[in-house]
């Protein structure tokens, strides 16, 4: 466990400045577009199929071991998993008895969230130590509208590159080979014999792969589900490589999104293939500096006695 540091107000309230800018770069327009009604298919998914709603995103978390003083620390005094720190701490850190001082209540959190914290640690770890896989093509997103019209599905306002018959054929004539469970779940009826795995619920913590676009996607779930135990900061790193995969998993779909300012990758095509394993690869490698950091983070804040 990390012991605790004092943040000078100064240092706090920029780095505080500086991430509400950096989430509002993504938030405000997808919040402008929900109070006009309006919906992007690329942009709008980070805020709609994750929990963490933009306002408590752009809560800013100093992480485990900073103590926040002052006006930052009497704001965050009534937060959920923050403690005030009692007057022999506040002593050995050369702080004033009786002034106001908070950080993360790490009791509480793993009070609260101890089957999450070990979830967690499991599909980091796990996914870190499994070979990446560099296959699959993008190929789920087909799966999804595979004979559509036989279950009356549509993707609302979106129409297919290559219209229905098309996208069938580009999935009958492929291998789909898709490892995760939470794309593998939205796949038609008629695309579920065709893939190669059988992901669940069950087994996702022996399946996910550092290939997987979805799994790289998902360190942002992971990441802001352990605040206020990490770094803002991380978060949104995680949440911006999330947001790069989910327009290039989009580009890479049956959908024709030019119009939307997103060129289409044609996996259906040897080049739209290697130019897809291409972004994977670089993706894979970014994602594995985040697992490693958050795997840090995660064993720091949870290895060791309470306190």
């Amino acid at each position: 466990m990390e012991p605790l540091k004092v943040l000078a107000p100064d240092d706090a309230r920029a780095r505080e400045e500086t991430h509400i800018r950096r989430v509002s770069r993504y938030a405000d327009p997808y919040l402008a577009r929900r109070s006009a009604g309006r919906k992007h298919p690329v942009e709008d998914f980070l805020f709609t199929y994750y929990t963490q709603k933009p306002g408590q995103l752009k809560r800013w978390h100093p992480g485990a071991g900073a103590v926040l003083t002052g006006s930052q620390a009497a704001t965050r005094a009534a937060w959920k998993h923050y403690r005030t720190l009692d007057d022999g701490e506040l002593a050995s850190l050369g702080l004033a008895a009786g002034s106001t001082a908070v950080t993360f209540d790490r009791d509480a959190f793993l009070a609260d969230r101890k089957e999450a914290v070990a979830f967690a640690g499991i599909i980091l770890r796990g996914t870190a130590a499994r070979p990446a896989q560099f296959g699959c093509f993008g190929l789920h997103e087909w799966a999804m509208v595979y004979r559509q019209d036989k279950f009356d599905l549509r993707h609302e306002y979106l129409q297919l590159r290559l219209g229905a018959a098309g996208t069938d054929k580009v999935v009958e004539d492929n291998r789909i080979r898709c490892t995760h469970f939470d794309a593998f779940r939205f796949y038609t009826p008629d695309a579920i014999p065709l893939n190669e795995h059988s992901p669940s619920r069950e087994t996702q913590r022996h399946m996910e792969q550092p290939g997987c676009l979805h799994a790289n996607m998902d360190l942002y779930k992971w990441a802001y589900k352990l605040l206020p135990a990490l770094p803002s900061e991380l978060v949104m790193d995680c949440f911006e490589l999330s947001w790069r995969i989910r327009a290039m998993d989009m580009q890479a779909s049956p959908y024709d999104l030019a119009d939307w300012g997103y060129p289409a990758i044609p996996i259906e095509t040897p080049r739209g293939k290697a130019a897809y394993v291409e972004y994977q690869r670089a993706f894979a490698d970014e994602a594995a500096h985040l697992r490693e950091r958050l795997a840090t983070e995660l064993g720091a804040m949870s290895g060791g006695p309470p306190r």
